[in-house]
């Protein structure tokens, strides 16, 4: 059986995923059977389709007459024929294989290669001359059965259906760039009619064709990236471990908890762990008492699933045990997987926790008024950057993901700049002014934002960066310096590293830990400790 995700399927693409290749192969069948009905019906002296493919003439003579349509649509056929359609598989190729996803790259071509060949025999075999109706503009002398446009537009609407099932993680985002293949299918379908270029039957007959061969694709070439352990030798093993597995899982961060389970039991035994051992973090527990229970029952690998926060309290609890710490992202920022390039495709992000090798990162210690000895990973910071988490909407992030901090950021860029004083390791403090400073573990943010580009997980040191804009169009150079990795410091960007920071704010002042708000105050007290944490990363 096949597994992976998404975790809640939905429609006969998403049912295929996760299902043996028979499954796909048997809807593929399907597809061709209808099809291989609507052939003998459109061919020869059998005619049972004529009313059907009438209503095209109807069609066309209403859409003559609306000119601006008919432009339209015109656009619509040339923007989609043989050449856009190469144009648009080769782009779509090419960034998956930049990205890494080459079978997911070589299904894509797959598709679409045999789709072609498969619509260019079949009108040259079947013969059916066009409709006597279609636009006079750039008439069509070819066959007509099956649709080219309807079959290549079904074929990259599945593509693209099938991209997004595996990559897109938000179910809204999934099932909007459904809906937005789906329709352009439609469109693209339409303007054959539209213009009469196509008889009706023409166009279902090329949809059916499309999809039978994505179907067919599923079946013969797995999209879904290969497992680090089908492809690598088995790393040597300094001592030899009863391979015992712990899985601390925010069980709000994944749709379905059965799925996610049922995909992490069978991984698992494929690389030869014990049977999972599950912990459920709480509102009030977040991670730190699962961790440690996971410690005491002498768990090899803790495989930890949810947002910035919950790796977190896993990491600071595991710090130091020798335990390594396998990340699952499942949040909005994941910003520490993204920095360690763990992928977000969870069943890829599982794969290498299994099987994966070790890395010794660092940890950083923090304190503050108000808020107890903690630890962050990633990131914290006092000003805008904060003020950017307290200003996010919860129940307009679990809609639309990052894209919330982006619309809490606009509001915020303005935030008012506070004197603050920063002592760097033993030299004296220093006054600046500053919209927000930041200490990082790491120098990437979201969309790989490189806020700051020389931070290093493993090199014992914390980067910082003060930034101060002080015109709302300030914000534009910034922006543009921190995109060209400018190492320029004046009072706009300045950048200082050491190993402990301390920051004092004069005023009350938003701050942050790994993107979340730990309320206002007036000091952060932070410490980098080298190689403290074990971490599981790609080979």
């Amino acid at each position: 059986m096949r597994s992976g995700y998404p975790l809640r399927p939905a429609g006969i693409l998403l049912g295929v995923l996760d299902a043996p290749r028979r499954v796909p192969l048997q809807w593929a069948a399907l597809c061709l059977l209808v099809f291989a009905a609507l052939t003998w019906a459109v061919t020869g002296d059998r005619s049972p389709l004529d009313g059907f493919d009438q209503w095209g003439r109807r069609s066309e003579d209403w859409a003559d007459e609306n000119a601006p349509l008919v432009e339209v649509l015109r656009a619509i056929e040339l923007g989609f024929n043989t050449i856009g359609m190469t144009v648009l598989t080769s782009l779509a190729a090419v960034w998956l294989f930049v990205r890494g996803q080459r079978r997911a790259a070589a299904f894509a071509v797959f598709v679409m290669v045999v789709t072609a060949l498969a619509t260019t025999v079949l009108k040259l075999w079947l013969g059916r001359d066009r409709p006597q109706w279609q636009d006079t503009v750039g008439l069509h002398d070819t066959h007509s059965f099956p649709s080219g446009h309807a079959s290549s537009a079904a074929a990259f609407a599945g593509i693209l259906i099938v991209l997004a099932l595996l990559f897109v993680r938000r179910s809204q985002l999934r099932r909007l760039a459904t809906g937005v293949a789906l329709l352009w299918w439609l469109l693209v379908c339409a303007d054959r009619v539209f213009l009469g270029r196509h008889f009706p039957s023409d166009v279902v007959g090329g949809s059916l064709l499309g999809a039978a061969v994505v179907l067919l694709g599923l079946a013969v070439l797995d999209p879904r990236p290969r497992s680090i352990a089908a492809r690598n030798q088995p790393l040597p093993e300094v001592f030899v471990s009863q391979r015992r597995l712990a899985v601390v899982l925010n069980p709000i961060k994944v749709e379905d908890v059965g799925q996610f389970r049922a995909i992490v039991g069978d991984l698992a035994r494929e690389s030869g762990w014990s049977e999972p051992v599950w912990h459920y973090t709480t509102v009030e527990d977040p991670g730190t008492g699962m961790a440690e229970k996971a410690s005491v029952e002498g768990a090899d690998l803790v495989m930890v699933c949810g947002g910035d926060g919950t790796v977190r309290e896993v990491c600071a609890e595991l710090a130091g045990t020798g335990i390594p710490v396998g990340i699952v992202p499942a949040g909005t920022g994941n910003l520490l997987a993204r920095n360690l390039g763990i992928p977000l495709y969870i069943r890829s992000a599982i794969d290498v926790a299994l099987n994966g090798q070790d890395r010794a990162i660092d940890l950083v210690e923090v304190s503050g008024d108000g808020i107890e000895k903690t630890h962050f990973m990633v990131m914290a910071g006092m000003g805008f950057d904060a003020a950017i988490m307290e200003g996010v909407n919860d129940d307009i992030k679990k809609r639309i993901g990052w894209v919330a901090y982006v619309l809490s950021g606009l509001k915020s860029l303005m935030f008012p700049a506070v004197k603050v004083e920063i002592a760097i390791d033993d030299e004296e403090p220093t006054i600046h002014r500053a919209r927000t400073v930041v200490v990082g573990n790491v120098g990437y943010l979201q969309a790989g934002m490189p806020l700051l580009p020389d931070a290093a997980i493993d090199d014992g040191l914390l980067d910082v960066v003060i930034l101060h804009p002080k015109k709302f169009l300030s914000w534009i150079p910034l922006a543009t310096r921190v995109l060209a990795r400018s190492t320029r410091v004046d009072e706009l960007i300045d950048r200082r590293t050491g190993q402990r920071v301390v920051l004092r704010a004069h005023t009350d002042t938003p701050r942050q830990l790994d993107g979340d708000s730990i309320g206002p105050g007036r000091e952060l007290r932070m410490e980098c400790i080298h190689g403290r944490l074990l971490v599981r990363v790609p080979r």
